[in-house]
């Protein structure tokens, strides 16, 4: 379903040997301070933070705002989403999403909201951006902070602003299935600068200083090799977006004379396209395209199946993300995917439609 996008071989050898030169391979090297920098001059950011991937970026942003008890969260997300609440203790909380798009709503989250609930940790899922100014106010109305994994969200604009300046804190993942990637790494963002320094010590062990210990921490840093990537990439991210919308288009007019399939809406603001979902009548229907496509050497990946409420018995009432995510296929999408490719792709879902017909 997914290639990495490689930057030019000696782009990325020349930051490498600089790393080598020096002889400094890790702990807060150059390249990986340059990278944020550039990371925070990108989204006109204040603070930025670079960690071994998005994960570890969720696990210090829940340990950082302090996150206990029950947290409203999405179901319909990869389960680092959910498991992150878990693992950190929390109790996650599934509120559903909306029937015609793969968010959580305001009106969702308010219905939800009691007084036991410290928080909210929701997906801005396939990069499509949630409707973060009235959730950043219904949770300043509440006192409870909230949380943005923007793990496939880099690039999504709000009213022509990054998705990452809203929240208390946002991440985001940089690994190598993302449309920006070091390899592995992922990012945190915050408003708030004694939030980020405070994520910036428990990434390194809760070192605040040579011997000195602001607290507990974990080893979330990440290596001057992954940072090099970075570097290399972000030269290059605007074409990467910019193919990326037109790869997204190409789907559409080939799948529009489908009504059956619920295709991406390409107008929704501020969408980077990260991802192209789509989502058939039926799961009867999504397992038999997505078989056929496997034995034709196509591999899309059932994202995201089955919805979070529905495993490690944490439950809840998710009647339209438990529907969705039985019926959704995201179909191959990657910087070298040739519009030859994407036809025949096109062509073996059409064709399997009309002859079940």
């Amino acid at each position: 379903m997914n290639q990495p996008f490689l930057p030019p071989e000696n782009e990325y050898l020349t930051l490498v040997r600089s790393a080598l030169k020096r002889n400094w391979l890790t702990n807060d090297g150059p390249l990986l301070n340059e990278l944020e920098l550039k990371l925070k001059h990108r989204f006109n950011l204040n603070h930025a933070i670079v960690v071994s991937n998005g994960t570890i970026a969720l696990q210090i942003a829940i340990k950082a705002l302090g996150l206990k008890g029950k947290v409203l969260t999405t179901p319909f997300s990869y389960i680092a989403t959910a498991s992150s609440l878990a693992w950190e203790g929390c109790t996650p909380v599934f509120v559903d999403i909306a029937h015609d798009h793969f968010n959580v709503t305001p009106e969702a989250l308010e219905s939800q909201l009691t007084e036991d609930v410290t928080g909210i940790v929701l997906t801005h899922c396939f990069g499509f951006p949630l409707d973060v100014v009235a959730i950043d106010a219904l949770a300043a109305k509440a006192g409870i902070p909230v949380i943005y994994d923007g793990a496939h969200a880099f690039g999504s604009t709000v009213n022509g602003q990054s998705i990452f300046a809203f929240g208390d804190i946002s991440t985001c993942s940089f690994h190598a299935t993302k449309i920006f990637h070091m390899v592995e790494g992922g990012g945190i963002f915050a408003k708030d600068p004694d939030t980020l320094k405070k994520s910036s010590w428990m990434r390194n062990f809760g070192h605040n200083g040579p011997g000195v210990y602001a607290g507990i921490g974990i080893n979330g840093k990440n290596s001057e090799m992954h940072a090099a990537m970075g570097l290399a990439n972000l030269n290059h991210i605007d074409p990467v977006l910019s193919r990326r919308r037109q790869q997204c288009a190409h789907y559409n007019n080939l799948l529009s004379e489908e009504d059956s399939i619920l295709l991406p809406d390409l107008n929704t603001p501020g969408w980077n396209c990260a991802y192209y979902p789509v989502v058939f009548e039926s799961s009867q229907i999504t397992e038999i395209i997505q078989t056929t496509l496997q034995q034709h050497e196509v591999f899309p990946r059932r994202y995201f199946w089955p919805s979070l409420n529905q495993v490690n018995g944490w439950g809840g009432e998710c009647p339209n993300s438990e529907d969705i995510s039985q019926r959704v296929l995201c179909l191959p999408l990657y910087h070298g995917l040739d519009s030859e490719s994407q036809q025949y792709v096109a062509r073996l879902i059409l064709r399997t439609l009309r002859y079940r017909r």
